[in-house]
């Protein structure tokens, strides 16, 4: 069987699994229902919807992936139900997921009124999907082992023999780290992409198991340095551990800098979902400074709009330099690369 074959199988068999895990919402709706398919972690995103039900009096039923199926399951789903939907909004994780499910016709547009002050950049442009909250890749450095101005700066850096050996970072075949590889390649080509990879494998990375134990190898200075997400970096730092976080490639190097990759949430509302106008509602909530403030508290995600306070610690990315990706085209960069990776 060939991998394209075994991928497709898979996929099968993951969205057969995902309509047994989720929950069923089938059978009679009632008006004031709202299914929200959601590939957050349900330990942060039920309280949202919670609070969601008991400010807008609907009934708001959350519709969850699995550890086994990540998001694949939930998308897989929504495609298998394009033309019979049973759900009114999906709320993921990342862009990437709520491109595709636009290409595919699975959304509708809607421009809503609680947008105001979200950046262009984390928005579609024809308005089937917007980001809310974000997690932004950066450098963690432990503080006891690399003086102030002296740590890396960009990826370039992580491959100069100076940092041999101290540089961890997590699996790059799964989660943000798979999708940040992916940005690299759009962004600098696949030549540069590769010879990044093969240096950074001869200079002796450390390859985790994910972000979070990247933060505990530069937290504990088994590693010096560590690429992770702000939601990683800002727990370490709230926890009072040694590390201070650098945002990636800010400086310009004879032309506009590469900037860090910033992975909005995003919100979709779904093409001729069951209740549309519930659906709005609920939508417009999950946008407001309130639940941007509730996901920088549970789970250290960084608000996009403006004058949302959240605890001390959490980290911001109103004054970073993003990349410019288009993240539709990162997803599709992703598939094509994985099996090299």
């Amino acid at each position: 069987m060939t991998s394209r074959n075994r991928a497709a199988a898979l996929s099968c068999v993951i969205g057969a699994a995902v309509l047994l895990s989720c929950g069923n919402v089938d059978g009679p709706r009632e008006s004031s229902q709202v299914v929200v398919y959601t590939s957050v972690d349900r330990v942060f995103s039920e309280p949202v919807l919670q609070e969601a039900a008991r400010r807008l009096g609907l009934k708001v039923i959350g519709v969850y992936d699995t550890e086994e199926t990540k998001s694949t399951g939930l998308v897989n789903r929504l495609l298998a139900r394009r033309d019979n939907p049973d759900g009114d909004i999906f709320w993921s994780g990342d862009p990437g997921r709520a491109a595709l499910l636009k290409e595919k016709g699975v959304t509708a547009q809607y421009r809503s009124p609680a947008a105001t002050g979200i950046p262009a950049a984390y928005t579609d442009p024809e308005h089937h999907w917007i980001g809310f909250s974000a997690r932004a890749r950066v450098l963690l450095i432990n503080n006891e082992s690399v003086p102030p101005d002296e740590g890396p700066k960009g990826l370039i850096d992580l491959t100069d023999p100076k940092w041999k050996g101290r540089v961890a970072m997590a699996n790059p075949l799964f989660g943000t780290t798979s999708y940040h590889v992916a940005a690299l390649f759009e962004a600098w080509g696949e030549e540069k992409a590769w010879q990044w990879l093969r240096d950074l494998k001869a200079n002796g990375v450390q390859i985790a198991a994910s972000n979070g134990e990247v933060k505990r190898h530069v937290a504990s200075g088994q590693a010096t340095v560590g690429l992770t997400d702000t939601d990683d970096a800002s727990e370490a730092i709230k926890d009072g551990q040694p590390v201070r976080a650098v945002f990636l490639d800010q400086e310009r190097e004879g032309g506009a800098p590469l900037g860090t990759l910033v992975m909005p949430n995003t919100l979709s509302l779904i093409r001729n979902g069951p209740n549309p106008e519930g659906a709005k509602k609920v939508f417009d909530f999950l946008l407001s400074p309130d639940v941007q403030a509730m996901l920088a508290n549970s789970c250290a995600q960084t608000p996009l709009s403006p004058g949302v306070e959240a605890q001390s610690g959490v980290l911001s990315v109103a004054s970073v330099v993003p990349m410019n990706v288009n993240y539709a085209r990162v997803a599709e960069r992703l598939d094509a690369i994985l099996p090299e990776l």
